[in-house]
């Protein structure tokens, strides 16, 4: 019989994974102060290890994620992890750009100034334009993208959904757990997004504490969709490969003109409160499909 995760087990993993994370979270808002961008990645990039660390500290068991692939019969589910975000966002970004037209960047300002001037000086040295800039990145995003993720949101995958996740659903019931999953994993990036501005900058309306409340409850649709990936494919690469396809998806947040910057709250990525809209309508909709089948 598989061994379940304890009380102590499960503190011991959270004290773990949020106090290294953060450490290392502080380190890397210092290297944006210091605009190096490089080791900010390569620290962010590390952080995402820490709650599959977490999992091997707490002692909490690995076997039973579902580290081997059984796909036969749910392989739709792959497909479905792989694109389902690409989806989301164009719902998102459209939604925000019918109610705020005038917020889109046709210029493409602020992509220009996310690439800087060197890149953008290759690109155009290639006879390459932002519109063809824009479709590579989503083929990518559609494609490769996603793949060369997952290896990297494996590690947060063991801690949030392989190990946290089963353990508040057996507590809590299926419902809170998620909900509450969605908020812890949420409040796990919160030094970064304070001290560096991830995901919303630092001068966006309700600046400092709103984007951090905004994106727990964005954790907790996300948490839930991750979730039920992962039961579904029975695997926890399907939820990684979820979570990588998630995090190819940057392009729309570019496409905000510079002076609505203050406005990335709302959207038109898919953390924003307005984009986001779909994202929940689709979770909660497949959510109850799911328990339906369950119960059925």
């Amino acid at each position: 019989m598989e061994k379940k995760t304890g009380n102590r087990q499960f503190i011991r993993y959270i004290v773990f994974t949020f106090v290294i994370a953060w450490i290392l979270q502080f380190i890397a808002s210092q290297f944006v102060v210091k605009g190096n961008q490089g080791m900010f990645g390569i620290c962010m990039s590390g952080c995402m290890f820490i709650p599959f660390l977490g999992t091997l500290i707490a002692g909490i068991p690995l076997k039973g994620m579902g580290w081997v692939p059984h796909l036969k019969g749910k392989v739709k589910w792959v497909f479905f992890a792989l694109w389902i975000p690409a989806v989301l966002n164009l719902a998102g970004a459209v939604l925000y750009f019918l109610i705020f037209p005038g917020h889109f960047d046709a210029g493409f300002q602020t992509m220009k100034l996310a690439m800087g001037e060197e890149a953008l000086a290759q690109m155009e040295a290639q006879g390459m334009t932002m519109e063809m800039q824009i479709l590579l990145s989503s083929v990518s995003a559609l494609t490769l993208g996603p793949v060369i993720n997952m290896f990297l949101a494996i590690g947060e995958e063991t801690g949030w959904r392989g190990a946290m996740y089963p353990f508040l659903k057996e507590r809590f019931g299926k419902t809170k757990g998620r909900i509450l999953g969605g908020i812890i994993w949420g409040a796990w990036h919160w030094p970064v997004m304070l001290l560096a501005g991830y995901e919303y900058g630092k001068d966006y309306i309700g600046a400092p504490f709103l984007g951090p409340a905004v994106f727990c409850l964005y954790c907790v649709f996300m948490g839930i969709l991750e979730d039920i990936v992962y039961e579904k494919t029975g695997t926890i690469w399907g939820a990684a490969l979820l979570h990588g396809a998630i995090n190819a998806w940057t392009v729309y947040a570019y496409l905000l003109k510079p002076e609505f910057a203050d406005r990335m709250i709302f959207g038109p990525a898919t953390i924003g409160v307005i984009s986001m809209i779909p994202v929940a309508v689709f979770v909660i909709v497949l959510a109850a499909k799911s328990d339906r089948e369950v119960a059925g």
